[in-house]
């Protein structure tokens, strides 16, 4: 050991400094490093290039509506009714998605109100297996308007989602016309139905209760169709325009009926609550 390694051993404050692993964050679209309790507090938006990043549903429900809200209890469903298997059995799946999120499957139901105005939301967690559309989510999804038929109160929907669940492959499917039932309650019951679409909103999602909604409110560029944009240019051998399936580009053509930034979602949902509300609402 020579002499600099004797006296850098002997020094107590020259020991390696502890960093947190977390404590910066890497903005997906422009590539700035944030601080990770900035970029919180900020809504998890970019404060350089206001991109909106993914969040969870604990996290959009703490954002929308008031203190005190209540989430409702995950319904059981039977689990890997087709015993599917593919690289990994779906019940090994479900266990990791389990291990690496607080709830049970990728929907989560919370009643409360939005500014003093009672509502029931539900929020389709991306992080949980892709938002994936099965049987728990397609319960969870009517037990939430079940719960807003009950109060008399409107349904606000977040949706995320990479489309129905293929491990469960047509009971998964089946969930769209069961979802599609439950929309036409609320209409019937007069109560508004309000649909947030958020990155990414693809597949049988979109092709079902995300596009169901008597306002349909986008996040700024979020991802939001159907089919992918390769298969559709692979498919009609055209070149797709640029921003194609982005909130902005959707809403310039219709499909969308406005594009609102995170910070003002709150607001725009209680204003539009006044306007659509019954207002004899529980």
């Amino acid at each position: 050991m020579n002499w600099l390694s004797r006296v850098r051993n002997s020094l107590p404050f020259v020991g390696k400094r502890e960093t947190p692993d977390n404590l910066w964050v890497k903005c997906p679209n422009c590539q700035e490093m944030l601080f990770t309790k900035e970029y919180e507090e900020n809504l998890h938006v970019c404060p350089r290039c206001e991109h909106h990043g993914r969040i969870g549903a604990t996290e959009r429900l703490d954002q929308l509506l008031d203190e005190g809200f209540e989430v409702l209890e995950q319904p059981e469903v039977k689990e890997d009714p087709l015993k599917f298997k593919d690289s990994k059995k779906y019940t090994d799946r479900l266990k990791q998605a389990r291990t690496q999120n607080p709830q049970r499957d990728a929907f989560v139901v919370g009643s409360g109100e939005i500014e003093g105005r009672p509502a029931v939301v539900g929020v389709q967690d991306f992080g949980f297996m892709g938002g994936s559309m099965g049987m728990a989510v397609g319960t969870a999804f009517c037990q939430g308007a079940e719960r807003a038929l009950a109060r008399k109160c409107a349904y606000i929907i977040c949706t995320a989602a990479g489309g129905a669940r293929m491990q469960e492959g047509i009971l998964s499917l089946m969930q769209m016309p069961k979802a599609t039932v439950m929309t036409r309650r609320l209409k019937e019951a007069g109560l508004p139905y309000i649909v947030v679409l958020t990155d990414p909103t693809t597949g049988g999602v979109t092709a079902s209760y995300a596009m169901l909604g008597d306002v349909h409110i986008a996040e700024p560029g979020a991802l939001i169709g159907f089919a992918g944009q390769r298969v559709i240019q692979d498919t009609i051998r055209e070149k797709l325009p640029e921003g194609f399936q982005r909130a902005e580009y959707l809403h310039r053509h219709g499909m969308v009926d406005m594009v609102v930034k995170r910070h003002a979602l709150r607001e725009t949902l209680a204003r539009l609550l006044d306007y659509l509300q019954p207002a004899k609402a529980a």
